[in-house]
């Protein structure tokens, strides 16, 4: 049998009973069978990946899991946003069922953050819940959607309003795979690591401002940044399980973000998930300079960075363009935060002093959406 490969960095989600590790290094894919019979011994896996990621690293699962004596099917969804909706959950359901996989068994979500959320959810619903491991393959699932136990799927309403918190049981996070992204899907994710910077870590902003190109390289500074994007998230989560406090303020960039999202029909040529929360990063900032909670300079610095990485910060940086301020504040007003009709968002006094600004005028918004639209 394969023996586990021992991560190079271990982060705990404390959750009482509900605890999990988060396992980060390299080499990990091909040892996730013996780590996964090491720690959920006599279950079968039912793997849901995507058409792209399959191919690339399902084999090596799925080896390693054979080597490990688990039984193994494979559930293959579309790759793209467009996989989160009713129909597909549907689908990943009947199969899980038709596989007959048990509900003392594991679905395995190996993939990006859509596979991660659908196969999440799905573990959530079938026979009232099934335990489930995530193996994100993409930099924005590993240091965010992975962990943390939100699942769900689109509506026509807007994104991840369909859904249920429903933890992993394990994270597994091989920093080797996010070599076969793309540089663009590679940027997408780094938009969430500056995104735990920009919260409440200072530090770490700056450290990133000035270590970025070996995060993108790989090796130790890679490693260090999940991990450490990983424990913020971990520590949020722990206090806020559900999101009825601060682990609001995960969702800095993604008011704006989701809504930018919904306005371009979820079309991943002319923006994916990250590069809408990069521009509503840079937006919260913005606003909030705009509104005196932060000096004018704050969102140069924080528009500098994303710039420097490759990432848009505008409006304009969409291909295509964003519609008009009406149908943007149409958008904002699904956000789940949204609390009997007030709108909330996430806004920051500086660098590392994110908080959350709720009963925020919408007049306000919309007019700031118009210059942005304006170009001012």
């Amino acid at each position: 049998m394969m023996t586990a490969v021992e991560p190079a960095e271990r982060v705990a989600v404390a959750l009482g009973a509900r605890a999990y590790d988060i396992l980060i290094g390299p080499g990990l894919v091909a040892s996730a069978g013996a780590e996964i019979a090491r720690r959920f011994p006599g279950r079968a896996v039912g793997i849901v990946t995507d058409a792209t990621v399959g191919p690339l690293h399902a084999p090596a699962v799925e080896a390693g899991l054979e080597a490990a004596g688990i039984r193994a099917v494979r559930i293959t969804v579309p790759a793209g946003e467009a996989t989160k909706r009713f129909a597909m959950l549907e689908e990943v359901v009947d199969q899980i069922l038709a596989h007959r996989l048990e509900r003392g068994d594991l679905i395995l979500a190996l993939g990006g953050g859509v596979v991660g959320d659908l196969a999440g959810f799905a573990a959530a619903i079938v026979r009232r819940g099934m335990a489930f491991v995530q193996m994100p393959t993409s930099l924005l699932a590993q240091v965010d959607s992975s962990v943390g136990g939100k699942t769900g799927i689109n509506s026509r309403h807007g994104k991840n309003l369909i859904g249920a918190f429903h933890q992993p049981g394990l994270v597994i996070a091989d920093t080797d795979v996010l070599d076969t992204l793309s540089t663009r899907e590679f940027r997408a994710g780094y938009a969430e690591v500056a995104k735990y910077g920009l919260i409440d870590d200072p530090g770490f902003f700056a450290w990133l401002e000035a270590n970025w190109r070996g995060v993108f390289q790989g090796g130790r500074d890679r490693v260090q940044a999940i991990a450490t994007s990983c424990r913020a998230k971990a520590a949020v989560v722990a206090r806020d399980e559900t999101e009825t406090g601060d682990r609001a303020l995960l969702n800095l960039g993604h008011t704006f973000g989701h809504a930018l999202e919904a306005v371009t029909g979820y079309d991943s040529a002319r923006l994916v998930h990250g590069e809408a929360v990069a521009i509503g990063m840079a937006q919260a900032f913005r606003f909030s300079a705009r509104l005196g909670l932060c000096d004018a300079q704050v969102p140069v610095r924080v528009e500098a960075h994303l710039k420097a990485v490759g990432l848009p910060t505008r409006l304009a940086d969409i291909p295509g363009g964003a519609g008009e301020a009406g149908t943007l504040m149409a958008a904002i007003g699904q956000d789940k935060k949204v609390a009997r009709g007030r709108l909330t968002f996430i806004l920051a006094r500086g660098v590392g002093e994110s908080f959350i600004a709720r009963d925020v005028d919408a007049a306000g918004v919309e007019a700031f959406l118009a210059d942005e639209l304006a170009g001012r």
